[in-house]
């Protein structure tokens, strides 16, 4: 007989087998995920901000469809399409927000900010998934956003407005989040990813027009880069999980801090404030909390469900 402790012990062991290559591919996957954006940021100092998501999401396209393909199936094929499609509006305008919003702020503080994009999926998993959360989690949340207000720092000389586009970009992010985990065990991740990118690039394609700067060509080979990072990013993400814990995972994910702080430095002569790193301590704090309580809740289901004699 299997007791439901050794039940969720071998199940955080599928999880866990190859911890450290889950470290290594979520940190590189980081790195990925922050020159993209260092990208996004240069090239909306010649481009609109929906023309650099068009270039992003081309790209996305173009590589995603044919290894969609590839794989044995149609890339449209899906148990859930209408999610999949709103899981994709949602991705798409996020994307868009937060690019227009790296235009008018430093990027360590857009990325400082968008780190509260966890605390947002618990409170829309109360909202969509019916889940149930307890107080630790919620406070845990609200110091969150403690941090966020540190880093905003609204009602003061230091705010920035754009900082608003970067809170409402974390939120359809989050609720990109919470429609994947809706869509998780229907279908495949590369269908998933397939149908991202092709309703992104589809949406894009009608508002593109309409504000279109044509591209130098050092802007067409940035705009080849940000697409790139941004999947290669993405994908490295999805093998980390496969690894490693999301609780495992999520201290290490938080190390695109220190890149985008690097470039922001490096590149754009960005300095970010004490306030910044204070706000983006507390921010990442509450989201590892998060992280571990979500973990425990798991163990605890996993532990209740009944198995059969072995």
């Amino acid at each position: 007989m299997i007791s439901p402790r050794d039940a969720a012990r071998n199940t955080t062991r599928r999880h866990d087998d190859r911890p450290f290559r889950g470290i290594v591919l979520i940190i590189a996957a980081t790195v990925f995920l922050a020159c993209s954006d260092a990208l996004g940021k240069y090239l909306t100092q010649t481009l609109p901000s929906i023309e650099v998501a068009w270039l992003r999401f081309l790209v996305f396209v173009l590589i995603m469809v044919p290894v969609a393909i590839a794989s044995g199936s149609s890339p449209l094929k899906s148990v859930r399409p209408g999610l999949q499609v709103l899981r994709g509006l949602a991705l798409v305008f996020s994307s868009v927000i937060f690019i227009s919003s790296l235009r008018y702020q430093p990027i360590a503080q857009a990325s400082a900010t968008s780190f509260v994009a966890p605390l947002f999926v618990t409170a829309l998993s109360v909202v969509v998934l019916g889940e149930t959360v307890g107080p630790r989690r919620w406070i845990a949340t609200l110091v969150g956003l403690v941090g966020v207000l540190i880093v905003v720092q609204p009602g003061t000389s230091a705010f920035n407005p754009a900082a608003l586009l970067t809170l409402a970009s974390a939120l359809l992010w989050a609720a990109t989040l919470v429609m994947t985990r809706m869509i998780s065990g229907a279908d495949r991740v590369v269908t998933t990813m397939a149908f991202a990118a092709i309703v992104g690039f589809a949406v894009l394609s009608v508002l593109v027009p309409f504000v279109w700067v044509t591209p130098s060509l050092s802007d067409i080979g940035l705009g080849i880069g940000v697409g790139i990072a941004s999947t290669a990013g993405q994908w490295i993400v999805v093998l980390a999980f496969r690894h490693a814990a999301a609780s495992m995972l999520a201290p290490f994910s938080y190390s695109q801090l220190v890149w985008v702080t690097m470039i922001g430095v490096v590149v754009f002569g960005e300095l970010p404030g004490l306030w910044t790193f204070v706000g983006a301590a507390i921010i990442i704090g509450s989201g590892i909390y998060t992280a571990h309580r979500e973990r425990l809740r798991h163990l605890r289901q996993v532990a209740a469900e009944p198995y059969p004699s072995a």
